[in-house]
């Protein structure tokens, strides 16, 4: 590949002050890691010396073991993989440490479409932790039961999550904007003995009233011992239900339960396109280190930060915000539209947040972009240190805009990870470069690799993304698989013991990472393999196309069809002139073989409750598949848009 110059360096200053810099410098006195040779040495030793380096890391965020570990790693196959066997912690008690010493300052900031913030203090967290952790007791909830929140990203939801945590209960959460099917294709999978709801929330200015979705949750989850109600929307509590005000009131310190290494903390779950969502467990240590290390070392998070990720309480990126309570840092909560009043609404945010690190999706970079927003120009951001995008890849432009338009030395860290992990496989380096379209490295103790079919692994060429060896924060299991069946099958069955992710990637020569799009549904052209994402970031440059979609469909016949949909700017007319621009941009900024067999007017293009474009499933209904087949309607945001592929797709055979 050829070697660009950097879009920016991190200052020797920078690095110097960089926790990482300061880690490696730890490690290598006491644990024999590199001292020279930089991020690259670091990681080769983190992977190849695997027990060391977490060994290390929980030596220097003194990780509280209340029983000692026998060893690191008991057993490392995938799956199974045992992580500090015998030892016993809480992830809560670690998340709250800082009210120790920083009793009066903000652990959250809580912001509503006001875009004014309202502090809690980490006393006043601690405070409300204890006394709904003591309730909760009172409540019978023991370890392991499951206690579950239809909430929006709210103080209460953290409260909620911590106390949860602290009586080694398991967490598990759906924003309020998913409908009554939606959430109980996940929560009545785990049968959760409480649920903490709100009566509504706000969203686009406008309230929406929940108080039904609720009734019904009530009556299909048999398992409830308790209901929460939280008045957002200022109305009584149903029939039955406990007042959030109640079981938060008392002055009491958290006891926090001291569960094993293992210890389930929350679900999270797939986006459930196929069938039912894949209900993922994490544990406590696995969740607590991995996130120590991501947030600490890679995002160079600490108590002088404020951390703003614009996020729902149905995404994993939530759970990872909360997580930043674990390095000392201020969470910045905000309850709103991503866009509202307007396109800059997140970097007002930003603003009146003070936040050092503002993470957010590639589509809200390139949506502001194309509205002509000027966050330097309209906004006060000389705090924020890092722009974090995840979701999808940022594409180039999105890297130049930022550069351009939020300041040139900014630190801008496309981050690529997975709900199954609920972490980062590549993505943020204080202490490397930026190159545009690129991620900056894999991160320390994650073994990432390129792998052909035949599992060789590749450098500067497309391949599959692989792990070869165990993270602590991959699922400890599936709920309701009990023969592993199902985990094993939706990482394991490609290549024997080594994770598959279902992205395409390439490592460069340079340590950098490129990721392409899915695997599962990467177009495949005369045999040449291509991302989705290259063909989205050319044809959404052009200012009549809104959003696009490009399926690869293989033909009963051996053929291959490739169209692509496209969702018009109003008042944008796909005529001849149209569609020879969107060829002409595919043909000459990617090659003639990307260029689409056929490109058609779509009424919008479909996404999951996460904002992610759903490709496989409008695939299986090009392919013939019926909607209920292709597709779990309760995980898409807009459902009637499918009904115009499925007939498309009759329409076609």
């Amino acid at each position: 590949m050829s070697n660009p110059s950097p879009l920016w360096q991190p200052s020797e200053e920078r690095i110097a002050q960089a926790q990482i810099t300061q880690f490696q410098a730890w490690a290598a006195e006491h644990h024999g890691a590199p001292s020279s040779g930089g991020y690259a040495a670091l990681h080769r030793w983190s992977v190849h010396e695997l027990d060391t380096f977490w060994k290390a890391v929980a030596e220097w965020f003194d990780v509280r073991f209340s029983t000692p570990y026998a060893r690191v790693l008991g057993d490392r196959s995938m799956p199974g993989a045992e992580w500090f066997p015998e030892a016993t912690l809480n992830y809560a008690e670690h998340a709250l440490r800082a009210a120790e010493t920083r009793a009066d300052e903000p652990a959250l900031l809580h912001v509503d479409e006001t875009h004014e913030a309202t502090p809690t203090s980490w006393s006043e967290l601690r405070r409300q932790v204890g006394s709904l952790a003591a309730e909760l007791r009172t409540l019978g909830v023991r370890p392991g039961d499951r206690v579950s929140g239809y909430l929006p990203n709210i103080p209460q939801a953290v409260v909620a999550l911590l106390a949860t945590a602290a009586v080694g209960g398991v967490w598990t959460s759906c924003a309020p904007d998913f409908g009554a099917r939606s959430v109980l294709d996940r929560f009545q999978q785990i049968e959760p003995v409480v649920l903490f709801t709100v009566d509504g929330y706000r969203y686009g200015g406008k309230e929406h009233d929940r108080r039904d979705t609720v009734a019904e949750l009530r009556r299909e989850l048999p398992t409830l011992r308790a209901v929460v109600h939280i008045p957002l929307l200022g109305t009584e509590a149903p029939e039955g239900a406990l007042e959030w005000s109640d079981l938060t009131s008392a002055d009491v310190a958290p006891a926090f339960e001291q569960v094993p290494f293992d210890h389930p903390l929350w679900v999270l779950y797939s986006s459930g396109t196929t069938g039912l969502p894949k209900a993922i467990v994490q544990s406590q240590g696995g969740i607590l280190v991995e996130h120590l290390k991501q947030l600490g070392l890679h995002c160079d998070l600490g108590p002088e930060d404020h951390f703003f990720w614009y996020t729902s309480t149905g995404w994993m990126m939530w759970n990872f915000l909360v997580s930043g309570l674990l390095t000392g840092t201020t969470i910045v909560l905000y309850d709103g539209s991503p866009g509202y009043p307007d396109t800059g609404a997140q970097w007002r945010i930003a603003e009146r947040t003070g936040a050092t690190l503002f993470g957010t999706s590639a589509a809200y970079v390139m949506a502001c972009r194309k509205a002509g927003v000027h966050p330097s120009r309209d906004f006060d951001l000389a705090r924020v240190q890092c722009v974090a995008t995840t979701g999808s890849p940022l594409p180039p432009d999105g890297f130049r805009w930022l550069h351009d338009e939020v300041r040139d030395d900014l630190w801008i860290a496309s981050v690529s990870g997975g709900t199954d992990v609920c972490s980062c496989f590549a993505g943020a380096v204080p202490t490397l470069p930026v190159y545009i379209g690129e991620l900056q490295a894999p991160g320390l103790g994650t073994d990432l690799q390129s792998w052909d079919p035949s599992g060789k692994p590749l450098t500067d060429e497309v391949g599959e993304l692989v792990v070869t060896n165990p993270m602590p924060s991959m699922p400890i299991r599936f709920w309701n698989d009990p023969d592993g069946s199902r985990y094993h099958d939706s990482y394991f069955d490609t290549y024997p013991g080594v994770w598959r992710h279902g992205d395409w990637i390439t490592l460069t020569s340079r340590g950098s990472v490129v990721i392409h799009g899915r695997s599962d549904s990467t177009l495949n052209r005369q045999g040449v393999r291509m991302g989705s994402a290259d063909i989205y970031e050319a044809v959404e440059r052009l200012p009549e196309i809104k959003e696009s979609l490009v399926i690869g469909v293989e033909q009963p016949d051996g053929g291959y069809w490739m169209p692509l949909f496209v969702h018009l700017a109003p008042g944008a007319v796909l005529d001849e002139a149209l569609l020879n621009r969107i060829n002409g941009t595919i043909r000459e900024q990617l090659s003639p073989r990307h260029v689409p067999d056929e490109v058609i007017e779509v009424p919008g293009v479909p996404h999951t409750l996460t904002g992610k474009r759903i490709e496989v499933p409008v695939k299986r209904l090009l392919q013939g598949a019926s909607l209920d087949k292709a597709v779990n309607i309760g995980s898409v945001d807009n459902a009637e848009l499918l009904r115009f592929y499925e007939d498309l797709a009759r329409k076609r055979a």
